[in-house]
């Protein structure tokens, strides 16, 4: 066995480790693998300084220490070398095979594709991911192994790349663990986020948790020794072993029951294996019968298995001075399983083939059909990663149908979720539920043990828009919407375009403008989808958002409002440019370049010296000067191509007002401190105005100032975001109007 946390390994450790679980293991493709990784990353060195060969060596010796064949031991290998060298795919297909180069293209990121964001790119990786792990199992088994040793090695990156990486891993790579059977590396994954996440609270449960340690371990052998005796009398041959829990662990525990350390006295457990099923439960018979068990502690994972296959009978007793200790029974082939998940079922000589709904084995997988089925569904991959945080990394509750088939849902799930689950066509014609044999409310959240039962009926006209806002499951809600999307096309296309224009006018901007010169198409090819017709029967049916559609209209509005040609601004400022002497602007205004324009600043968004502004031509009146953000500009039923360039014209003593929003706690004297706060600055207060918001005790207070530039702005909004009770402090634009001023 390969001790993988050695800073040493070498490739004959490796090639060693997998001969000894499998004697006819081609080894050649192993050295073969090392030979180019070694070659590839010869220059190349870890945040660590060590050459980064010793990277994918620790990831292959994780793999040995749960069997994996050889051709995954020599993709983990390579696992790095098309993402970090000049090598490509191809070539590693060409030299290693087809399947070798398939794990190795599951775990590569996507870093040579442009994306419009670092968290767009960083979905899209997951969903690649994800689908390639669908595809065979084992890319996932190299991903956990090399972000374990990522992990392990994390104190080499900066604080701030510690901190996004562990949570990362806390939030994806650790459930995936978990969902996979593997807790070994469940537990040090946790461990390790922990630790940097939060690791003043981290080290000093460390400490407390070493300060009693010997009483602990004395509970602990006193506990076995007593236990062996009785086992060993009934003629069971056993193992006994103590535990220690791990820190993340006892952390949760802490902070789900509010509790100091002193208050968890089950630090430590006990884990009895045996060889048959049948001596789990006369050693339980025995535990119960040398120490009183705790009521609502016992659970039965023999008899119902949790989803990633793990088998346990776990019982909490009061032990010896009445501490309580937490014992885990189970056979020696359940104990491999838990500790290795997936891995210690693994078919080698069958591995690397698609999940077969016929293999008793891949039943146990049958969550993965799931990714196939989201991604085909959801094309949003931010949409698509938080389906499967709640789909598939989320706590379960395991509930009976009426003939006792237990059914695994997402925590939360109510009726509606259960009757998708057994079919589609229940969910779309269901009507009730009974659960336990009282008739429940459709939005009834499950519990363990329930035994629910659907009323549905083929007379029932189909799902209820409303349940996509019930329901917990991600999978019921893309039935739900495939339903509508199907039966309701040219209502959907009238609800789509409804709630379009409705968003528009709710954001002051004009329908007809956002909507002109075919927009809509665009934006339906801009978010992969065929037409405008498709796009706007999703909207309608709930399948994608009408935020994500109205951003994109805007983009592109505004996008052409920049299309001016300057030779139709050049014809409008001669009609407006004074004859004789130039004088500056009373505002400290430059008009494209020249001052002696007459300019107004615009009561909506009161720009001062330092906002970036915009000019708009305006009848009889002028240049009126907008802060560059102000909507009212934008959405001018004017001819847009008034809208010209313009700039401070620095020096000015002058004053110019601003208002501010603050949202703060509401109670006595908030007020009266944020008055001071100018007042000490000898800023005038121009007008104030509160807004009390009675449900959640909060205030919205509209401080107009009278400054001279943008940096004295933000001083002092500065100043107001230092106070205990302010939340938050922005520039105010102003309601939305239209420009009848202009």
């Amino acid at each position: 066995m390969i001790d993988d946390n050695a800073a040493e390994i070498t490739i004959e450790d490796i090639k060693n480790a997998v001969k000894e679980y499998q004697p006819n293991a081609n080894l050649t493709i192993i050295q073969e693998a090392y030979d180019l990784a070694y070659a590839a990353h010869f220059n190349q060195k870890r945040a660590s300084g060590e050459h980064y060969i010793i990277h994918p060596l620790h990831v292959a010796a994780i793999l040995t220490q749960m069997h994996i064949d050889e051709v995954t031991i020599a993709a983990a290998i390579l696992h790095d070398v098309v993402e970090d060298t000049t090598y490509t795919l191809e070539e590693m297909k060409n030299k290693f095979g087809e399947e070798v180069a398939l794990l190795i293209d599951g775990v590569t990121k996507l870093n040579k594709i442009h994306f419009k964001s670092k968290e767009m790119q960083q979905s899209e990786n997951y969903r690649k991911m994800f689908l390639a792990m669908a595809k065979d199992i084992r890319v996932i088994m190299i991903k956990l192994a090399d972000r374990l040793h990522n992990m392990r090695t994390l104190k080499y990156v900066s604080a701030e790349k510690q901190k996004r990486i562990a949570r990362e891993t806390i939030e994806i790579y650790a459930p995936l663990a978990n969902r996979l059977g593997i807790s070994n590396i469940k537990w040090e994954l946790e461990d390790l986020c922990f630790r940097y996440l939060y690791p003043e609270e981290y080290y000093d449960l460390v400490e407390k948790v070493q300060q009693k340690r010997q009483e602990r371990q004395k509970f602990i052998d006193n506990s076995i020794k007593e236990m062996s005796k009785e086992i060993k009398d009934a003629n069971i041959k056993a193992e006994i072993q103590g535990r220690a829990k791990h820190f993340y662990s006892i952390w949760r525990k802490m902070k789900r029951d509010n509790k100091d350390i002193s208050e968890i006295y089950d630090l430590s457990a006990v884990r009895v294996l045996v060889s048959t099923v049948h001596e789990c439960y006369t050693v339980l018979g025995l535990i119960h019968n040398i120490w009183k068990p705790i009521p609502g502690r016992f659970k039965d994972y023999i008899a119902m298995p949790k989803s990633n296959g793990y088998q346990s009978l776990h019982t909490t007793v009061i032990a010896a001075n009445g501490y309580p200790l937490e014992i885990q029974i189970r056979t020696f082939q359940m104990h491999q399983v838990s500790e290795y998940g997936i891995a210690a079922h693994w078919k080698y000589k069958e591995s690397g083939k698609s999940i077969d709904a016929n293999n008793a084995y891949d039943q146990k997988l049958s969550w993965l059909r799931q990714l196939i089925s989201l991604q085909k569904e959801l094309s949003d991959p931010d949409e698509y990663v938080e389906a499967l945080k709640v789909d598939i990394f989320s706590d379960e509750v395991f509930v009976f149908t009426p003939k006792g088939d237990v059914i695994g849902l997402p925590k939360g799930s109510n009726p509606i979720d259960f009757a998708y689950r057994i079919h589609t066509d229940i969910g779309n014609h269901c009507v009730g539920a009974t659960v336990n044999g009282k008739i429940v409310p459709l939005e009834y959240k499950l519990h363990n043990g329930d035994i629910v039962s659907v009323i549905s009926t083929p007379q029932n006209n189909g799902p209820s828009p409303d349940w996509l806002n019930i329901v917990a499951s991600s999978e019921t809600r893309t039935k739900i919407r495939q339903w509508f999307k199907r039966q309701k096309r040219e209502e959907n296309i009238d609800s789509g375009m409804a709630l379009v224009e409705k968003e528009i006018k709710h954001l002051g901007y004009d329908p007809k403008k956002l909507l002109k010169d075919n927009r809509l198409d665009i934006v339906a090819q801009k978010m992969n989808i065929q037409n405008s017709n498709d796009l706007l029967a999703s909207l309608g049916y709930g399948g994608i958002t009408v935020n994500g559609v109205i951003s994109r209209l805007i983009e592109l509005y505004k996008k052409d409002l920049k299309d001016i040609t300057p030779s139709d601004i050049s014809e409008m400022l001669e009609q407006i440019k004074p004859q004789g002497e130039k004088k500056k602007g009373s505002h400290g205004i430059l008009v494209d370049g020249e001052s002696g324009f007459l300019v107004h600043l615009s009561r909506c968004c009161n720009p001062i010296p330092g906002d970036p502004i915009i000019g708009y031509i305006t009848r009889g009146r002028g240049v009126s000067i907008h802060r560059a953000d102000c909507p009212n500009v934008l959405n001018a039923d004017n001819d847009l191509s008034r809208v010209v360039d313009v700039s401070w014209d620095v020096g000015l003593d002058k004053t110019y007002t601003v208002t501010i929003d603050i949202i703060c706690n509401d109670h006595p004297g908030v007020l009266t401190e944020l008055l001071a706060i100018p007042s000490e600055s000898k800023i005038n207060i121009h007008s104030v105005a509160a807004r009390p918001n009675r449900k959640n005790k909060t205030s919205t207070i509209a401080m107009s100032l009278d400054v001279r530039s943008m940096s004295q702005a933000e001083v002092i909004m500065s100043k107001f975001r230092r106070n205990k009770d302010v939340f938050r402090v922005a520039r105010a634009l102003g309601r939305m109007k239209e420009m009848k001023e202009d």
